[in-house]
């Protein structure tokens, strides 16, 4: 390749607000992450969480994985710093600071970035094994490469982010077209409003549409998640027409449900196919702004791009062939980086929704009045409160708990309910309510309900948002003293 060739596939004009977006939509949601981690890590995962890192370290294969607790000592002080600084830096990119230096400057700042959240991930176990984790952390080392305003937007890298939103997307799709026949009937969504983790305040409003409605909801899914991501390459102004489709379901998603920001993060790189002139036409008076976009591209940059792009063509091949594999992986990552992940969610959609209510009592010998509901911030509980909205923001425990209702525990629960035995600080901050003002109760014990929404009828009658009817004690009263 000669140096023309470099400077035409690295050097753009057509794409500074896509590039702005980028950068800056990137980063504020690196600066989200980094705040969740600050506020939760060290109740869930620290010196004396749930799932300690320092025992959770002695493991052979958690030494082996890249991170800065290879060099430093984990601590929480530490670890607090770490996702403070990193929460700092997001937002000097949020404000525009490092990209009106040389290209070398958000190079570095978005690589230290996605090397900061990288120790965080790669310790977080259970709680963060979730596919906006490596979204993240991919979309991160992507964004390193989108110079500065001194530089022309680089077209290989626009490109590689157009191939993350289309695994991102056609992986969503395929895994639901292979997984559960409800998505094929196109009757999932007839139930996945009500049962998804984590309702928000509209997810009722949703759920009690038509069936009909559903059916068209679904199968605009799978036209967005199967068709359109193909003309996310295609020539403009398709490639901006397929990207505004993605955008507009991915909006629908937000209004819809709390998924943390793996829909607002798709939305920012969805961008990455959205040329200005397409911008222009939805937003005239920013026409004479995009006229004076920068034009030169130095050459060291073009071949650092260029390098990029062949390393994460080569990590490409097996994320490609796990698309058209009858086992498809879901929210994988082929290396230990997490660069060029699979991706997908709810291959399975669950028709019932069954919640873990934990309760406590003050009283030795305890009768059924007595005991006093633990409240979480967003998972259901009280069946008069309507579910708030969270995302972008990410409330781990609670995720996690609807994840318990399904049966799947990585040992952390029982550590949970003796950490609110000992009313342990750190722990009551993660909850809404804790109904004993910081004072440790006699007993503790978990049961299983099983929740729906109420209809209008039931709604306009009772006032309840959720129906819920036990089903079966998950933990039997269970106390400090025996």
């Amino acid at each position: 390749m000669d140096l023309a060739s470099l400077t035409v596939w690295t050097g753009g004009t057509d794409y500074d607000v896509a590039r702005q977006v980028l950068q800056r939509g990137v980063a504020a949601i690196y600066c989200v992450a980094f705040l969740s981690t600050f506020v939760q890590f060290p109740a869930l995962l620290g010196e004396h969480g749930l799932l300690p890192v320092p025992r959770y370290l002695r493991l052979q294969y958690a030494r082996k994985q890249p991170m800065l607790w290879r060099w430093v000592p984990y601590s929480d002080r530490r670890l607090r710093l770490l996702a403070g600084g990193g929460a700092v830096l997001a937002a000097l990119v949020v404000a525009g600071v490092p990209q009106r230096g040389p290209a070398e400057v958000p190079l570095v700042v978005f690589l230290l970035l996605w090397g900061a959240y990288l120790s965080i991930v790669n310790v977080g176990q259970t709680f963060y094994g979730f596919g906006w984790e490596t979204l993240l952390l991919e979309a991160g080392f992507i964004a390193a490469f989108l110079g500065s305003d001194q530089v022309a937007p680089p077209i290989v890298t626009l490109l590689a982010i157009r191939w993350l939103v289309f695994r991102l997307e056609f992986g969503a799709g395929m895994i639901k077209m292979r997984g559960d026949s409800s998505w094929r009937d196109l009757t999932a969504l007839n139930y996945h409003h009500e049962t998804q983790p984590m309702p928000n305040p509209m997810s009722r409003t949703a759920h009690l549409l038509p069936r009909w409605v559903h059916r068209y909801e679904t199968l605009g899914s799978h036209i967005v998640q199967l068709v359109v991501p193909f003309f996310l390459f295609a020539p403009q102004p398709i490639a901006s027409i397929a990207a505004a489709l993605v955008v507009i379901t991915q909006l629908w998603l937000v209004v819809s449900g709390n998924f943390a920001w793996l829909n607002v993060l798709t939305i920012v790189l969805a961008f990455a196919a959205i040329d200005d002139g397409a911008v222009g036409v939805v937003l005239p008076g920013l026409r004479p702004a995009l006229a004076d976009g920068p034009q030169a591209t130095p050459l060291w940059f073009a071949a650092v791009v260029v390098g990029v792009g062949v390393l994460l063509l080569v990590l490409s091949w097996q994320p490609a062939r796990n698309l058209v594999a009858k086992r498809q992986l879901m929210n994988a990552s082929f290396n230990r980086w997490h660069l060029v992940n699979a991706y997908g969610a709810f291959g399975s959609v669950t028709q019932q929704r069954f919640e873990v209510i934990v309760e406590g009592t003050m009283a030795d010998v305890p009768t059924e009045g007595d005991w006093r509901e633990y409240e979480f911030r967003g998972k259901p509980g009280d069946p008069r409160r309507r579910p708030r909205q969270f995302a972008p923001y990410h409330l781990r425990l609670d995720w996690l708990m609807w994840f318990l209702a399904l049966g799947a525990d990585d040992g952390w629960f029982r550590v949970f309910l003796v950490r609110l035995l000992e009313a342990d600080r750190l722990t009551l901050r993660l909850l809404r309510v804790d109904p004993f003002a910081g004072q440790p109760p006699r007993w503790v014990r978990a049961r299983m309900f099983r929740y729906r929404f109420a209809t209008r009828q039931e709604h306009r009658r009772t006032g309840l948002i959720w129906i819920r009817e036990e089903q079966y004690t998950v933990v039997r009263p269970t106390g400090l003293r025996g």
